[in-house]
């Protein structure tokens, strides 16, 4: 075996993103052991900077040790057991994600469905909820397969009027877009580190509310997972003084979390968002002058995962190719039955910026001329330039 040396890419799908180098320092400090002094207190810094990001106050907030994946698994698993009522809406893939584990814990699912490319169908979702007694409301705020955003505000209000604790999916809107889980009255709110926040992938940010806290106290069963069993976790992230063996954390990817939010803290989380939008503005202006269309309506796009229409006659995976290997610049491609219809471009953390905008136009044309399409880049990098101001 030899040391592996990754190619330098640049990443502009729906996750990873590009992780800064300050973040890659932070993750080759020194290792201590996970009960250190200092490390706990490290611990008690994430913990009151996840609780500022989700503006949840009065929420446990801590970063599971696994990816997104397991903040939707804990989430879902914490909170129903078998028998239980969940009504899980379904606009792209991760809400079919949720029903798949939902239906594993033993529930009873009522799936509401709507198009992909379109928010969660508010209406219809209380219609489920009106229809019998429900434990749980499950959604997807930010929905990478589609790039479309739900309203959480309205949903979360929907689950408090009739029993139930709502769970947000917030992988892909956490330090992209506001989350905001004392305004919503959200109990379960996840995410990831690897998209807006840009730290390496591995480890899923959670909230949970001291209702979801006490419905989990209150179950009749064991949590069908031990590692993702909250009751379990919080005896090692409850507080100085009180940690007790749980897990080994792991230790230089936390150093990687902190970093990354220690940056964004210092951007300021409004100038944070501020500069999504922007660079989406821009990179939706230079798409469209390059004769491409977005999926997803103006209102209801999110800045950070951007679906834009493969035009007719185009062979997208050639085009996804040629960017990698002419320009070292990743996008994503179409998921379910978007597959070989979009791209996804993601705009997420330290990939938001003018020049992975400029970049991104400047290969997506190349890789469109070379197909016989007829592109105008210097019109797309002037309408890109005039949004950035």
């Amino acid at each position: 075996m030899q040391s592996f040396q990754p190619p330098r890419r640049i990443l502009m799908g729906p996750g990873p993103s590009d992780v800064s180098p300050r973040v890659l320092a932070a993750l080759a400090r020194p290792t201590v052991g996970h009960l250190d002094p200092a490390f706990q207190d490290l611990m008690e810094e994430i913990k009151a900077a996840l609780a500022r990001l989700f503006n949840a106050p009065g929420h446990a907030c801590v970063p599971l040790p696994a990816p997104g994946t397991a903040g939707m698994e804990a989430a879902l698993m914490n909170l129903l057991e078998p028998g239980d009522r969940a009504v899980i809406a379904v606009n792209g893939v991760f809400g079919g994600r949720m029903v798949d584990m939902a239906g594993r814990a033993g529930a009873e699912v009522v799936r509401v469905d709507a198009p992909w490319g379109q928010p969660v169908d508010v209406a219809a979702v209380e219609a489920a909820l009106a229809s019998g007694p429900a434990k749980v409301l499950a959604f997807v705020h930010a929905e990478t397969s589609t790039g479309v955003r739900s309203d959480a505000a309205a949903l979360c209000a929907l689950a408090r009027r009739h029993g139930a604790l709502s769970i947000v999916d917030c992988v892909t809107s956490l330090g992209g877009v506001p989350v905001d889980a004392a305004a919503w009255d959200a109990d379960v709110l996840y995410s990831g580190t690897q998209k807006c926040l840009s730290a390496p992938p591995g480890l899923s940010p959670v909230a949970f509310s001291p209702r979801a806290l006490e419905a989990v106290a209150a179950r009749k069963s064991p949590v069908r997972n031990w590692l993702l069993d909250v009751s379990l976790l919080m005896s090692y992230w409850g507080g100085e003084g009180g940690r007790t063996y749980h897990h080994t954390a792991p230790i230089n990817a936390l150093y990687g979390l902190h970093e990354s939010l220690v940056a964004l803290f210092e951007e300021g989380q409004q100038a944070v968002f501020v500069r999504h939008a922007r660079m989406h503005e821009a990179l939706v202006a230079g798409l469209e002058a390059l004769g491409l269309e977005m999926l997803v309506a103006p209102e209801h796009r999110l800045p950070q995962l951007n679906t834009v229409r493969i035009p007719e006659g185009v062979d997208e995976a050639a085009v996804r190719a040629r960017m990698l290997e002419r320009w070292d610049l990743e996008i994503g491609a179409g998921l379910g039955p978007l597959k070989g219809q979009v791209w996804r471009i993601g705009l997420m953390g330290a990939s938001a910026s003018p020049w992975h905008v400029r970049l991104c136009l400047t290969a997506l044309a190349d890789a469109l001329s070379a197909q016989g399409r007829e592109v105008d880049l210097d019109a797309a990098l002037a309408a890109a330039s005039e949004r950035l101001g």
